[in-house]
């Protein structure tokens, strides 16, 4: 009778959305040492947030007491290959995960179906759904569940969805059967994610330095992006894809059925429109998306680190009314981004070119080379 409820439960996550799924014990994370060490070396940069919660992240009973099992599910997000077309030459790039609706009420909307559902099968029973936002390390789980190994880019990497997929978690009181965790990795000797990052985020494999990353830079950090980092952050408005580009798993990644809503406008966005929205234009446009959540602050910031990296003379004058913003990251920001375009137009002339997007460090590869991962959206 347990496999039977297991089966049904597994085939009800996939009826929800879910194109992943698996079950581990709800023992202690077996990866919480070396997260413990992560955050001592200071990694974490200041998401303060993790060093508050960090024993919590030990055992999934901190967030559910009566927690015996932990279903472990992916949601795969689409356009991480895809080509659009590049609106205007000094347009800023999201990170693909970030073209659609806030993933966070999505996924809460569906575990909620999917709790309903196992209580009403188990009756007495209790489960309680999770996604990123709670103390679990949900790739720790994933890969005891299952579902995939730990990529040289820290990625959760499932050999048929690759890594483009949000992590999620349904703690239960339910006793359910475990499935074979994943035990080998299959990067073999791969090492493109690790030389494509441009700001070298991965002292070493299997390892990340977020205060490196571009998308910590660009969604986690809230105060002004060092100036040793602000160049090498290129073109990337909202978050990253360069180390999931790469990765050779990703090639038929985000091409099963049921995706996350993609919204292909949003795969570029226009950073002199943005500099020009107040508080109140910013959340009439972006509420109910993952912007809405770095307010205005952190994506009018990163849209002058953009505007500066890509060097068109021609927003000068957007960025100078930026540099009198009343919000000082913004203002430093465009700052920066002025000072940035006058030293290029002086060292190459009154008609110097703007920097060409394909030719960034920073730019995606050809779909033919591209494929898969992130700075924790599948953990």
């Amino acid at each position: 009778m347990a496999d039977v409820l297991e089966d049904r439960l597994k085939e009800q996550a996939r009826n929800v959305g879910f194109s992943l799924v698996g079950i581990a014990a709800a023992t202690d994370a077996e990866t919480f040492p070396q997260y413990a060490a992560w955050l001592d070396a200071g990694y974490a940069g200041e998401m303060g947030y993790l060093h508050r919660r960090r024993d919590a992240r030990r055992n999934p009973a901190s967030i559910l007491q009566s927690v015996r099992s932990v279903v472990m599910l992916g949601y795969e997000y689409p356009g991480l290959l895809s080509a659009e077309p590049r609106p205007s030459p000094y347009s800023g790039r999201v990170a693909a995960y970030a073209r659609g609706p806030d993933y966070h009420r999505l996924l809460w909307d569906r575990l909620n179906r999917l709790a309903e559902w196992l209580m009403s099968e188990v009756p007495g029973a209790t489960a309680f759904g999770v996604a990123d936002t709670a103390p679990l390390l949900e790739r720790d789980y994933a890969r005891r569940a299952g579902l995939g190994w730990f990529g040289k880019n820290t990625m959760l990497i499932n050999k048929y969805r690759g890594s483009c997929f949000f992590l999620a978690g349904l703690l239960t009181s339910v006793e359910l059967s475990p499935d074979p965790p994943h035990q080998a990795a299959h990067c073999g000797l791969c090492t493109a994610c690790l030389e494509a990052c441009p700001t070298q985020a991965f002292p070493q494999p299997g390892v990340l330095d977020a205060r490196r990353c571009i998308s910590y830079l660009t969604i986690e950090l809230r105060q002004t992006i060092p100036e040793e980092l602000a160049p090498q952050v290129g073109e990337w408005l909202w978050g990253c894809d360069i180390c999931q580009q790469v990765c050779p798993w990703n090639r038929r990644a985000g091409q099963g059925e049921g995706l996350f809503p993609n919204d292909p406008s949003r795969a570029f966005l226009d950073p002199v429109e943005l500099l020009g929205l107040d508080d109140q234009q910013f959340r009439d446009r972006f509420r109910g998306t993952v912007f809405f959540r770095g307010k205005r602050t952190n994506l009018l910031r990163n849209a002058a680190i953009v505007l500066g990296n890509l060097g068109d003379a021609s927003v000068l004058p957007r960025l100078q009314e930026s540099c009198h913003d009343p919000d000082p990251v913004i203002a430093a920001a465009a700052r920066w981004a002025v000072q940035q375009i006058r030293q290029r137009l002086q060292l190459g002339g009154p008609g110097a070119e703007p920097l060409n997007p394909q030719d960034s460090a920073t730019s995606p590869p050809d779909s033919d080379t591209a494929d898969s991962s992130r700075l924790a959206l599948n953990g």
